[in-house]
């Protein structure tokens, strides 16, 4: 996936500006994809250039001033055709799970902080996913709301499903790699055999 990708999905629910957009990747959709803001300004421009997206200046109070994107229909079409194509699995590139690879190297309680700091961090995470997959359901986000205003009401029970589902991954994923994490720390307690 790529971060084009990603920024045409977010502004085909709607407008935003660049802050805008660093800001909805920093909250909520860091989730799923980060981007920090030093890429995501190059990228606008870029996309622009492109015609995927256009921009068009607008004046906040006095002096002020900040470009809103909005998808193209060649935006459009370059999502749903990146959309509609199969994606091989991501590489694993997990930073905590090379660290438990060598936890060995360390004193076991050393290695049960590190888990158990982990487990911690883990559970706060599920409880941000649990939560915004409520407000999700409850139709209570306004990117939520501002694409199912585009959409036919036909279709909106399969929009939140769909949305409501990526979060039960998320949910599912936390819940197992706590448990995976607390099987760590009861084979990190195992006494040493001479």
């Amino acid at each position: 996936m790529s971060l084009q990708h990603a920024v045409l999905g977010v502004l085909e629910a709607r407008e935003m500006s660049g802050y805008e957009l660093t800001q909805f990747f920093e909250a909520s959709a860091r989730w799923v994809w980060t981007a920090p803001q030093s890429q995501i300004y190059p990228l606008l421009a870029k996309m622009a250039k492109e015609g995927l997206i256009s921009g068009e200046e607008q004046v906040r109070g006095s002096k002020l001033k900040r470009t809103s994107y909005s998808i193209t229909e060649a935006g459009l079409t370059e999502l749903r055709r990146w959309l509609a194509e199969p994606h091989s699995e991501p590489s694993v590139r997990d930073p905590f799970l090379l660290q438990t690879l060598f936890l060995d190297t360390i004193p076991a309680a050393d290695a049960e902080a590190v888990l158990r700091a982990h487990i911690a961090e883990v559970r706060e995470r599920l409880e941000q996913w649990a939560a915004h997959r409520a407000r999700l359901a409850a139709i209570d986000t306004p990117l939520i709301r501002e694409r199912l205003a585009r959409r036919d009401p036909a279709d909106h029970d399969r929009i939140v499903q769909l949305k409501t589902h990526v979060f039960d991954y998320l949910i599912d994923t936390a819940t197992h790699r706590i448990e995976w994490a607390e099987q760590a720390i009861e084979i990190v307690r195992q006494p040493t055999r001479v």
